[in-house]
């Protein structure tokens, strides 16, 4: 179970949503499809804001779409003809670290007397609450592009609820091996986090690149090329929780989702054994 917390405007204490929100139904995906999105500035933080902002005026193509702060958001929330975009904060209860962890959510709007009864549309992380904002900055268009592209596949199909899980996207890993993975060398667990060692682990095309490289890639759309989006606290050993992912640079599409706890035999980054796994399939 989570707990995900949502700061909202002139409110001293957060929102609370406990438990999984529940993925929205055939209808509710219909009006999600002829929604204005509505994109929900996040209090006290003007890096997201500038981030979420640029993003979605680039990349969001599949609704009408407006900025709005979290007053406007608690006036709308209420709407079937709105959709939302916000940032939540959530922490794990196997996450013995405390840990809290950005979420980017597409919720549809809908009169319910909670936030956790909005239907979900797609909940990506994002990054670690804690940490530096411009870690983020170049993957939110990978991010959101990646959102408006499971929106539209479960509106094409809303019998696939298998798609509220991330891992559902794991079908795609088999196509690893013919891409080529583009990963910065911090993003690496340290046993792997040169060009010699990595070869040796992983026998199909990986390179460690800088991040000019990285938004190089995203920006050109760079064919049969896959980037590592990677979450986790700082340090290699004190705890938390990784997420990986692996997004196409030229089709939104996501290969390869997993997560793990972070100790000092499994640090945070891509580890060895996430390169083994991405053999296998």
């Amino acid at each position: 179970m989570k707990k995900t917390l949502i700061p909202l405007v002139l409110s001293v204490l957060p929102f609370v949503i406990s438990g999984q929100a529940p993925f929205p139904s055939g209808d509710e995906i219909k009006q999600f499809i002829l929604s204005k999105t509505c994109v929900v500035l996040a209090n006290g933080n003007p890096v997201y804001n500038t981030y979420i902002s640029r993003g979605i005026k680039e990349y969001w193509t599949i609704t009408p779409f407006e900025i709005i702060d979290q007053s406007e958001f608690e006036a709308r929330r209420a709407d079937a003809a709105y959709s939302f975009i916000i940032l939540t904060e959530t922490s794990f209860e196997k996450d013995k670290s405390g840990t809290r962890y950005n979420y980017i959510n597409l919720l549809q709007g809908k009169d319910v007397a909670e936030l956790g009864g909005m239907p979900e549309i797609c909940a990506v992380p994002l990054s670690v609450a804690e940490a530096d904002d411009m870690e983020y900055g170049n993957m939110m268009g990978p991010v959101l592009l990646f959102m408006q592209n499971h929106a539209k596949k479960i509106s094409e199909d809303p019998a696939l609820t298998g798609r509220r899980y991330l891992r559902y996207y794991n079908r795609n890993t088999p196509e690893v091996k013919s891409r080529k993975i583009l990963v910065r060398q911090e993003d690496l667990a340290p046993s792997i986090d040169d060009q010699s060692r990595l070869r040796t682990s992983y026998k199909y095309t990986i390179e460690i690149v800088g991040e000019e490289e990285i938004v190089k890639a995203i920006r050109e759309k760079r064919p049969n090329t896959l980037i590592l989006h990677k979450v986790s606290p700082e340090g290699s050993s004190g705890g938390g929780i990784c997420f990986k992912m692996l997004f196409g640079t030229d089709d939104q599409e996501m290969y390869y989702y997993n997560e793990h706890n972070i100790d000092r035999l499994n640090p945070g980054g891509l580890l060895p054994a996430d390169l083994k796994r991405l053999e296998r399939f």
